[in-house]
């Protein structure tokens, strides 16, 4: 996918400005990532709220704003931002991608060492990044906002519920608000859910960040009125977020060891119609019956066909699979004892260093997270 880094300067471009390369600039603590469409009346006073807040509680920051094909003038916006401010960093999609793919440019754009993520609609309230940064350096990797007193109508707040009942129940994670647009990251986390966060699987990340180790949880925040436009996600959203559910449940479960899901429901299907052909074999040779016209006939080949291709189907993901699968979260531990007189009655200091080159790790934590 093209991005454009919008230069805040003289240069031109299709968008009246030169990409150029990054800035050097020494990495500010906090990256908020807001992914955005059409969202050029709520982007100035997002900014000053943003800044205000991260002002107030002493942190340097920067603020990737991710325009998604806007159509209003927002990219503008942007621009005009980047050029009073130079920790706006603006960044434009050539095209309407979706949420999660320009969630995923500004978590690789990134360089805090922590990262926040909101929506442009003023309904996320940054007043709440201080306290998610608190949460989160308790040892998580992930902390989601829960939106308990949610100003949406009743029809999205009763479909809402129903959507995360059925993707706790499947995931196994214990959260009450999954899509909730305000989470805050650790910088290692926001990069490695970068390589997942396609399609519409941000409504997931809590569990893509579980499946890969890091120790996720919740903090209940401030969910503010929609002032301007109006929501684009329907009620259908919630079928799509569905299908997503079982991808991101596949992905969590089954993704380094394909062969127990394909092969399971394989093998289900192959006995059964195993059986009834074994079954149909014996009649017609030891008792002469006709078998040519028996449904069980066509219903014991459609099954253990239908059984077999699965099993070689769960076989060939093994294959694409298996090399990259010996590769584990892992934590190197080292343990440093402190050679001071009084030694002996203190305990060692431990210097936990992650060694993950492609999964990620919950610090302290060295297994596979299925």
């Amino acid at each position: 996918m093209n991005t454009q880094h919008i230069d805040p300067g003289n240069g031109q471009s299709p968008h009246g400005l030169a990409p150029t390369d990054d800035l050097v600039l020494a990495a500010p603590t906090l990256s908020v990532v807001i992914p955005l469409r059409d969202e050029q009346p709520t982007l100035e006073a997002l900014f000053e709220s943003i800044k205000q807040s991260c002002e107030t509680s002493g942190l340097t920051f920067e603020v990737i704003f991710v325009d998604d094909g806007s159509q209003d003038g927002s990219l503008e916006t942007m621009i005009h931002l980047a050029r009073q401010d130079t920790r706006v960093r603006p960044i434009a999609l050539p095209r309407n991608f979706g949420k999660a793919a320009a969630l995923s440019t500004g978590f690789r754009e990134a360089r805090g060492r922590y990262v926040v993520t909101m929506d442009g609609d003023l309904q996320d309230d940054p007043a709440e990044i201080p306290h998610l940064l608190e949460v989160l350096q308790q040892g998580y990797g992930l902390v989601s906002g829960w939106k308990r007193d949610r100003k949406d109508h009743l029809s999205r707040r009763i479909a809402s519920r129903l959507f995360n009942w059925a993707t706790r129940r499947l995931s196994h994670v214990e959260l009450h608000d999954f899509n909730c647009g305000l989470k805050a990251y650790t910088r290692e986390c926001a990069q490695s859910l970068s390589e997942v966060c396609y399609g519409e699987l941000h409504r997931y990340l809590p569990v893509l960040a579980n499946y890969r180790g890091y120790r996720v949880t919740e903090s209940e925040v401030n969910h503010r009125e929609r002032t301007n436009g109006r929501s684009r996600y329907g009620l259908e959203r919630y079928f799509r977020g569905f299908l997503d559910l079982l991808t991101a449940t596949f992905l969590s479960r089954y993704a380094r060891r394909p062969m127990h899901v394909f092969g399971g429901i394989g093998l289900a299907l192959f006995l059964p119609g195993s059986v009834t052909l074994g079954w149909l074999v014996v009649d017609k040779v030891a008792f002469g019956a006709t078998i040519g016209n028996r449904p069980a006939l066509v219903l014991g080949a459609v099954l253990a066909l239908a059984g077999l291709q699965l099993m070689v189907a769960g076989l060939v993901a093994e294959l694409i699979t298996g090399p990259r699968s010996s590769t584990v979260p892992h934590t190197v531990i080292v343990a440093m004892p402190d050679e001071s007189p009084d030694a002996a009655d203190r305990s060692p200091v431990v210097v936990s260093h992650p060694s993950t080159p492609r999964w990620g790790a919950r610090p302290g934590h060295g297994q596979d997270p299925r």
